[in-house]
């Protein structure tokens, strides 16, 4: 019965691969997620409720799928085992297998209905909430989401496209304390050492960004930001230092992103300690951070993950990209406008070594990784979606458009694009065409050869100098691997004997090699290619 209702129900899905692969139905809009669940101390099974709130927007939608990972043998018989599948109490027809669940309706939809369907499940996660010990050796509760985990133990659309609000309903001993996305609406004590917790984000984000945390917390109220709570929730043993460590510098990164971009989206903006991620990871209004980077010194490192992750309430999370091969808009971006953070709150020069150390990431890296583009068709479903490369070359393209388009514009854009596709989701092209409009420019060749292929330039410079007609003369060669020949906005800075500060023109270099002829009064001394650090570029010199 089950193999013939599985052929039945992808004969009639209308699922539509997007461009990373992943098969979007357009037909239905995910409006809310309502996550009961079942925790104890005795077992790492794990009982869930999921009601889910469907919008159609098509008439005669027949079925609807969802991702959700099997029991098997691969995973040591780890995974979700279904128990009932409900529609106003009434059992639906489904099949599980796969990794998907695809629910058969019991009748045709209707375009703008919305209904509430209610999947019973329950089984050990193989991956996604990992259950186990802290480095306390405290038992404890995390997600880990990103990219594509959260289908290990919720059902959900498990692909950025798909944003929905989302409240989560937990059952757990009473020793813990539960956090979770949005606002706390519910802490009791059922009696037999059992507490309920109810968190609920009235926001809609990617399933990726659903959070749980779930341990003996110790929790500080640290501020608020235009009326929303700025939290602390780290293991009670690490109190003070976490108290310390997560007091700075949340408060002004909220003021400055709120200031350069446009509104926070989220109810609160909490801080969290958790064994599940290494660095950071940014779901929404209740952010992880690694428990290792809580250390009680308040350092560096911790402080710039800190600015990055909150730089993604902003990017990745408000505004998320369409598909995975638009992960640079979350990874590329939060890099960059961590940067633009740091040169705003702690000055120019700690911007300009952040900018530098990124350059040598990207050519580090590029010798590893010679075929990797900012974008390209990929999918989480098969492979890594992002390396060390979406975040630091992502974040050099958007300095070098910053330097190109001017700091009033680049600001503009930026406005732009977060207002038009706040809570909402975009691709590259819809930002270049808010950075088109902003700036007055044309865009399209600069998007191009940035992001579509793999390749940086790499730029020979010798100079000579005709003291007969008092004319400097540069020569610059595109020496890159293959055919492609940028086309490169260059700022050239030459000293003139006696002075200390050089004299700077700007060049457009769009052929293999150029001679640029300069008039100058007094003895040039040396040249210096990209004196300001605005090309992304490795520059040699051969004279």
């Amino acid at each position: 019965m089950q193999k013939i209702i599985f052929i039945f129900f992808f004969a009639i899905i209308p699922f539509l691969a997007s461009a990373d692969g992943y098969p979007i139905n357009r037909n239905i809009d995910i409006k809310h997620y309502s996550f009961a669940l079942n925790l104890s101390d005795s077992s790492n099974e794990i009982f869930g409720n999921t009601i889910i709130t469907i919008q159609f927007k098509k008439d005669s939608v027949q079925s609807i799928r969802l991702d959700l990972v099997n029991q098997s043998v691969e995973r040591q018989g780890k995974g979700m085992k279904i128990d009932e599948v409900l529609l106003n109490n009434q059992s639906l027809l489904y099949v599980h297998e796969k990794d998907e669940l695809i629910i058969q309706l019991p009748s045709p939809s209707t375009a703008g209905a919305e209904i509430q369907i209610s999947i019973q499940y329950h089984g050990m996660p193989f991956d996604g909430l990992r259950i186990g010990a802290t480095k306390f050796g405290d038992r404890s509760f995390f997600n880990e989401n990103w990219p594509n985990r959260t289908r290990h133990w919720l059902p959900t659309i498990d692909h950025p496209y798909d944003k929905a609000t989302s409240e989560f309903i937990v059952k757990a001993p009473a020793k813990y304390k539960v956090v979770s996305n949005g606002l706390l609406l519910e802490e009791s004590y059922l009696g037999n050492n059992v507490k309920l917790t109810h968190w609920k984000q009235s926001v809609p984000v990617s399933s990726w960004l659903f959070v749980l945390g779930v341990a003996e917390f110790a929790v500080q109220y640290v501020d608020q930001f235009k009326g929303k709570s700025i939290e602390t929730w780290v293991y009670s043993k690490n109190r003070e230092a976490g108290f310390y460590d997560f007091k700075e510098p949340t408060k002004k990164v909220l003021e400055f992103y709120t200031k350069y971009v446009g509104p926070f989206a989220y109810e609160k903006l909490a801080n969290i300690q958790t064994p599940s991620v290494n660095g950071g990871m940014e779901t929404s209004s209740a952010i992880f951070y690694g428990e290792d980077l809580v250390n009680g010194k308040r350092d560096e490192r911790t402080r710039n993950i800190v600015i990055h992750e909150i730089a993604h309430q902003w990017f990745g999370n408000a505004v998320t990209e369409t598909t995975w091969d638009d992960a640079w808009l979350s990874e590329g971006f939060a890099t960059y406008f961590t940067l633009l953070f740091i040169e705003n709150e702690y000055g120019k020069a700690e911007f300009d070594k952040g900018i530098q150390k990124a350059k040598k990431s990207v050519f580090d890296m590029s010798v590893k990784m010679p075929q990797f583009s900012i974008i390209s068709d990929r999918t989480a479903e098969k492979e890594v979606v992002t390396t060390g490369l979406t975040y630091q070359k992502g974040a050099w393209i958007l300095h070098m458009l910053r330097n190109l388009v001017g700091d009033a514009s680049f600001q503009k854009g930026i406005q732009l694009y977060y207002a038009k596709y706040f809570n909402a989701n975009a691709t590259t092209n819809q930002f270049r065409e808010e950075m088109e409009r902003a700036s007055g420019k044309d865009l399209k060749l600069f998007f191009k050869q940035w992001l579509y292929q793999p390749i940086n330039p790499i730029i020979n410079a010798n100079w000579s100098f005709d003291g007969t007609q008092q004319k400097l003369k540069i020569t610059l060669a595109q020496v890159q691997n293959g055919d492609m020949v940028f086309d490169l906005s260059i700022e050239i800075g030459y000293y003139i004997k006696g002075t200390s500060v050089p004299k700077v023109l700007k060049v457009q270099l769009n052929k293999k090699e150029q001679i640029f002829t300069i008039p100058v009064n007094g003895l040039p001394e040396k040249i210096v290619v990209d004196p300001n650090n605005k090309l992304l570029s490795s520059i040699y010199y051969t004279n």
